[in-house]
């Protein structure tokens, strides 16, 4: 690997560490609840986010150096989406909105 992409994973690994703040064991009982699978923009079955919200559990689980490109694409992916939902936060409490438990399927709590 070359600097660069030794540079390029940790900033990745970074922005995902920020913008995760659950822990896979909060996520994985998150994603168990009605309210997770109710969520998120659905293709027939299960949402995109719930799905994204179980590959996450797994990359929060897997060592740092035994994450391979596709890893790093999905984090980059999970930081994207936090990025541009927290960017939309309703007005008002938003403790018990679908805009709140869109993000927790990705792996963002807003109320911590």
């Amino acid at each position: 690997m070359s600097e660069g992409s030794d540079q390029e994973r940790q900033k990745t690994l970074d922005h995902f560490g920020d913008a995760v703040n659950m822990t896979a064991r909060e996520l994985e009982k998150w994603l168990a609840t009605d309210q997770s699978r109710e969520v998120g923009q659905k293709d027939g079955g299960e949402s995109t986010g719930h799905a994204s919200g179980r590959r996450i559990v797994k990359l929060l689980r897997t060592r740092k150096g035994d994450l391979n490109d596709d890893d790093l694409a999905h984090m980059r992916k999970v930081t994207g989406y936090v990025r541009r939902h927290l960017a939309q936060r309703p007005g008002g409490n938003a403790r018990d909105t679908p805009w709140r438990y869109s993000l927790m399927n990705w792996g963002h709590d807003p109320e911590k």
